[in-house]
């Protein structure tokens, strides 16, 4: 089979395309035909050798797909060769085929073709844990979303719109954030024209946002922070910006405000019973149409640095996805 393989850390243009063997299913695994992959902004922090968990070279990168079962292991109950499904792996995705756990797949939901179902498990799997395991939102409160028309910032403008609150959509161009609003956006502050903080306070009537989902980090984490209201959580997402920012500690005692840290794979991994809960809520907020992932970009495989430039360029809307079968 054909797989985006790194043999080296280095920048997404390093990788190369080789022929793997095909991977076999052990005791309650599945094997997919892989149809389309997700790329996410930890795969290039992967790649480089710079994420939380390196990879020892040379592997497959990738950490989500959907595509057709063609084997199952030993003790699999709950799919069939021929079932469309959603996977959610450690690396691997990136090929042909692929081998996941039967615990961390879901059917491809009634509505979503393969390229929505390859978007869906990493960034609606965080944004909905964050706002509702982390954060505990409640309706009518405040969300402030930062990089709102991002990969995972456009789910978490969808996750808090559906979960009933306000939300203030946040990004750098005015294109960025027409699409926001149609992820159902209550109000924008385009901060490379406005400033953040005075911008947030104004439109929350001087009280600030109960929520930050905050994904950029960097110059914009410590005015958004400051914008919080009385009790605001703050969401540590990531930073595709490449800083990571220090918060000032003052601002915390002096709002009795969290600073909540959000490593959802590392969460679903240990909480597997309630990952499956959040994945079929979620499933049932798509059937409602309240969800809709939003692919705008998608590649062949062959084209794979082209889908890496629109992350790394920052110029993405929604989630890029790679074609493989």
């Amino acid at each position: 089979m054909r797989a985006l393989v790194c043999n080296e850390y280095g920048p997404p243009d390093s990788l190369v395309i080789e022929d793997r063997d095909e991977p076999i299913p052990g005791a309650g695994q599945i094997v997919i035909d892989v149809v389309a992959a997700g790329i996410n902004f930890p795969d290039i922090l992967v790649i480089a050798g710079e994420y939380q968990v390196k990879t020892t070279p040379p592997f497959v990168p990738g950490n989500e797909a959907a595509g057709i079962v063609s084997a199952i292991g030993e003790g699999v109950s709950r799919f069939a060769v021929g079932d469309k499904v959603i996977i959610a792996t450690r690396g691997n995705a990136f090929a042909g085929k692929c081998v996941a756990d039967e615990q961390t797949t879901i059917a491809l939901p009634e509505g979503l073709d393969f390229e929505q179902g390859a978007g869906f498990s990493v960034t609606y799997g965080t944004s909905y844990h964050a706002l509702k395991q982390s954060a505990k939102l409640q309706a009518g409160e405040t969300v402030l979303v930062l990089g709102a028309a991002g990969g995972v910032g456009i789910t978490a403008v969808e996750i808090a719109k559906a979960m009933g609150a306000r939300v203030i959509a946040a990004a750098s161009t005015d294109k960025k954030l027409e699409f926001a609003v149609s992820a159902g956006a209550d109000e924008t502050v385009n901060y490379s024209a406005v400033p953040l903080k005075e911008t947030v306070k104004e439109l929350t009537g001087g009280d600030g946002a109960d929520v930050v989902y905050d994904p950029v980090g960097g110059e914009l984490s410590d005015q958004a922070f400051r914008a919080t209201a009385w009790h605001g959580r703050y969401l540590v997402i990531g930073f595709a910006s490449g800083d990571i920012p220090k918060f000032a500690a003052n601002i915390a005692l002096l709002k009795e405000a969290s600073i909540i840290g959000v490593w959802w794979g590392t969460w679903a991994a240990k909480n597997p019973a309630l990952q499956m809960q959040n994945l079929q809520e979620m499933t049932q907020l798509i059937a409602a149409k309240k969800l809709q992932p939003r692919v705008t970009e998608s590649y062949a495989l062959d084209d794979f640095q082209d889908a890496f430039k629109a992350i790394t360029e920052r110029r993405a809307l929604g989630k890029v996805i790679l074609r493989l079968n």
